[in-house]
């Protein structure tokens, strides 16, 4: 079985310190976070960028210097935009962070009801400009699916050429609107996705932690951080990002999985 590469989410668009202290928003908030997960053993950053007051932006300036100070202290780890960015922001909004050319980028790759009147929305054609921006500037995606119509979505595209092969999927299991975090959800995401594809899977709140487990286990790769989930235990919030991939670090090495180095991840995922 390959290493394992772990992804932190050190703060989303949604989460808050109202949620947990420890949730970052200023840029060295945003770096301190990054090199905790990063010491601790995530090859992968997965990012977006907060105001100082907490609010979500998709500014390509801020997302500049949360970059540049991620990587003074985590040199060689990859770091991933997001072009989910928040609800209700438009595309060129969150389109921004594609013009610093990052070696990866998110691909919502259908529409979501995140509940009450927040809809997530990505129609085809949004999906196909982002991708098409995507291929434009070598930027790999990683095909963000929150049910299976997505996934089929993903496929239809890449028979196309629009979405290139091998293709990388991340199963977000446990938002509201989305596929739930039960081990029969993960199991039958995995087999969905076409052979010779490289998946991650993040389980959202309570469903951290036991997709975490069975990502290991079934040979995927596992996703963490304050976006998905604040709590290190019920109640209990996480002092850090690092402390959840040190938790994962450790259920890894029980269960006989090596952990990947940003380079090993580079090469697993065909960015090199």
């Amino acid at each position: 079985m390959e290493k394992l590469i772990i992804t932190a989410c050190i703060c989303g668009a949604e989460v808050t310190k109202e949620h947990n202290p420890n949730v970052p928003y200023t840029v060295e908030e945003i770096a301190r976070e990054a090199k905790s997960a990063y010491d601790a053993g995530a090859a992968l950053i997965h990012l977006h960028v907060r105001e100082d007051d907490g609010r979500p932006t998709q500014s390509a300036k801020r997302f500049d210097a949360c970059i540049k100070a991620i990587k003074e202290v985590c040199p060689d780890a990859i770091v991933q935009v997001s072009t989910g960015g928040a609800v209700g922001m438009t595309n060129d909004e969150r389109l921004q962070p594609l013009t610093l050319n990052p070696e990866m980028a998110t691909l919502d790759c259908g529409t979501c009801n995140f509940g009450g009147d927040e809809i997530f929305v990505n129609t085809e054609n949004m999906i196909i400009d982002f991708a098409t921006k995507m291929n434009d500037r070598n930027c790999k995606p990683e095909i963000e699916v929150f049910d299976k119509g997505m996934i089929d979505m993903a496929i239809r595209l890449n028979r196309k050429g629009i979405i290139k092969s091998p293709m990388h999927f991340d199963f977000v299991m446990g938002v509201n609107g989305g596929i739930s975090g039960e081990a029969r959800d993960l199991v039958f995401m995995k087999e969905s996705i076409p052979a010779g594809s490289t998946w991650t899977v993040a389980g959202v709140g309570r469903y951290q932690f036991p997709m975490a487990a069975m990502g290991i286990l079934m040979g995927g790769h596992v996703r963490v951080g304050f976006e998905d989930n604040v709590y290190i235990e019920k109640g209990v919030p996480a002092a850090s990002n690092g402390q959840l991939v040190e938790r994962v670090v450790r259920l890894a090495k029980e269960l006989g999985r090596e952990i990947a180095s940003p380079d090993e991840a580079r090469a697993i995922l065909g960015l090199k």
